[in-house]
Parts: C-alpha cells; sequence; structure tokens
C-alpha cells in the first residue's frame, strides 16, 4: 500500500442531499445517521454545509446540524464546510461556534466559506447584497478576533462563551481565498475537482506566504473532491450520476432537483444541452475499481503535497454511498471499522 495514502487523513463533507420520494427532515436525519457510519469506519472529520433555497440540499443551519452530529457521535471531529461568513454577522457566528466548543471541545472545525445567496431573493432574505462577499477578509479577521479577545478590546463586547476558545479554523478557498488564508495563518480547503494547475499554484503560493499564527503554526491544505468507488469502472460511474444530472438540470432549467436513482437518469431523454452538460458534470471525479482510484490519489495527493482530503461524494443510494466510502478506507489503509 502507497505510503502517501496510508499517512494522509481522510474526512467527509455531506450536504444533506434530499432524494427523490423523500423529504427534507428525512434528508437531515440521513446526515446523522450517516455521521455514525463514516465515524465506525475511521475518517477523521465529518463536515456538513450551508445553503439556502436549494430545493435538492435540507442544510441550511450548518452549526446546529453540527451540534445534532457531534452529539450522535464520539470520536470524529465535526465542523462546516462551511459556515458562509458574508450570510452572517461575526460575533453572531463566534457565540455559536463557543457553545459548540464548549459542548464538545477539542472536536470541532469552524470552516468558513465566503458565497452568498446566489439569487436576488435569498439576499434580500439574508439581509446581505451581491458586494458582502468583498467584506470576506475583514470578517474573518473580526470572527478570529472575538475567539481572541482583540475585538472585546475595540468594542467593549464579549463574545462569550467563544471568548479564549480555539475551535479549528479552515478556510474555503475561492478566488483569492488562497491568499487570505496565508496572510491570516489559516489551513486552506481547495477543490479538486477541475482545474488542476490553477489549485495546484493556488496551493504553492499559499505555502510560500503562509505566516504563522495562533491557529496555525505551518500551513496545512486540504483538497476536497468527489470519490467514487466500486467494484469496476461502470459502477463507479453510476454513482456520479445523481449529482451529475441535477448540476446539469439547474444549468439547463434554473433549478436544483433531488437526487434522481440512476436507472430514471439513464432512460431519461436528454436534449442537446441537457445531455452536454450532463456528460460535462460526470467528468474531472476521481471514480473507479479501488486499484485506480488508489493510483488517482496517490497521484494527486504527491503531486500537491496536500495533508488530508475531503470526500465531498453524494449518491441516491446512500447504502451504495456508504459501500464507497467503505471501498475508500480499505484503499487508504483505515479501513478496519471501530469496535461499537
Amino acid at each position: 500500500m502507497s505510503s502517501v495514502l496510508r499517512d494522509t487523513p481522510f474526512s467527509v463533507l455531506d450536504r444533506s442531499r434530499t432524494r427523490e420520494g423523500r423529504d427534507g427532515p428525512e434528508a437531515l436525519r440521513d446526515t446523522v445517521d450517516f455521521a455514525r457510519r463514516i465515524e465506525a469506519l475511521g475518517y477523521h472529520r465529518f463536515w456538513v454545509s450551508e445553503h439556502h433555497s436549494v430545493p435538492g440540499v435540507a442544510g441550511s443551519a450548518p452549526t446546529v446540524l453540527a451540534a445534532a452530529v457531534a452529539a450522535a457521535t464520539s470520536r470524529i471531529r465535526v465542523g462546516t464546510g462551511g459556515v458562509m461568513l458574508p450570510n452572517h454577522q461575526p460575533l453572531v457566528v463566534a457565540e455559536q461556534f463557543g457553545v459548540l466548543e464548549s459542548l464538545f471541545p477539542g472536536r470541532i472545525d469552524m470552516g468558513l466559506g465566503r458565497s452568498v445567496g446566489f439569487t436576488d431573493g435569498i439576499r434580500k432574505a439574508l439581509g446581505r447584497g451581491k458586494d458582502a462577499a468583498g467584506e470576506f477578509g475583514d470578517q474573518v479577521a473580526e470572527l478570529l478576533g472575538w475567539f481572541t479577545g482583540s475585538q472585546r478590546v475595540h468594542l467593549q463586547v464579549h463574545a462569550w462563551p467563544a471568548e479564549g476558545l480555539r475551535p479549528a479554523p479552515f478556510l474555503l478557498a475561492t478566488g483569492s481565498g488562497a491568499d487570505l488564508a496565508a496572510r491570516l495563518g489559516l489551513p486552506l480547503v481547495v477543490g479538486a475537482v477541475r482545474g488542476e494547475d490553477a489549485m495546484l499554484r493556488a496551493v504553492d503560493r499559499y505555502r510560500a506566504a503562509f505566516r504563522p499564527s495562533p491557529w496555525a503554526a505551518q500551513p496545512y491544505v486540504v483538497l476536497s473532491g468527489t470519490v467514487a468507488v466500486a467494484a469496476d469502472g461502470e459502477r463507479a460511474r453510476r454513482l456520479l450520476a445523481g449529482e451529475a444530472w441535477s448540476l446539469a438540470y439547474s444549468r439547463t432549467h434554473g433549478a436544483f432537483p433531488p437526487l434522481a436513482p440512476y436507472p430514471a437518469i439513464a432512460a431519461r431523454a436528454m436534449t442537446g444541452p441537457e445531455r452536454q452538460r450532463y456528460e460535462e458534470a460526470l467528468t474531472g471525479h476521481v471514480h473507479g475499481a479501488p486499484e485506480d482510484v488508489a493510483k488517482t490519489l496517490e497521484s494527486l495527493l504527491t503531486r500537491s503535497a496536500a495533508d488530508e482530503y475531503l470526500v465531498t461524494t453524494s449518491t441516491y443510494d446512500r447504502e451504495e454511498l456508504l459501500e464507497s466510502y467503505r471501498l475508500l478506507a480499505s484503499v487508504a489503509g483505515f479501513g478496519e471499522p471501530h469496535a461499537g
């Protein structure tokens, strides 16, 4: 077995995707149950995400869902991938993570992103404009300041119970995110789905400019992307179909649907634009039989020298998804499940 794979922690991001015929509350309960099963497989972290007014995604309140996941597990680190900071006041986010870190000390990750609502209606409902993302750097600095106490000195306000606590922060890289993470001395999460050369340049830039901070003494890079493992390449490709069709449909119809089963997608008479988008959405991911996935991951991790891999796979069938994660754990060398 490759020492690169064996020495790399693997983690999971679950977006609480809805499935055809199942509702949002069931998707959230599935996420909590899935976290228990992922923990038993030996994964390092389990993260949840933030999406607003997306029909196919039930995860809209990541800190609330993270609390449920942490309460249902015992060892795995739990966090967000991420809280979209432009949608919130940093003080409130600090308080929320202060509560999480107080209840589950040493297990909480604070993944932060810069996206804002993608329609005028969502942004209006959130009380944020398109320009909110431009304040992301200042917001991150303010958020961290509530934990260190520097904001208290500035505003004469305490962020209880956050002040003095240290949930682990991570910055999700979009645009200049890698440069911001380097400047603030934060671990970096960067997508490994497409544009590998651009990703590698961002990682190199991050490492070269990194400034040690109270949050991280040295650079730490987490690659994120879809990984689908099955008995053979065709079965693994089918695991990608549900998410690929949702993306294709959203880009041709403007609505993001729940995940559909593979037979329904395969039988669908797609329009030309739908077929093109669907095929595009199937490319650029790590998928295949275990030995093929091992070779691809080993090459990617070697070239990037990444410290960790965050897997973001979604499928219609959660049992097939769990089997993919089980095979990946075996490929990476930590596939012996924990007792209990």
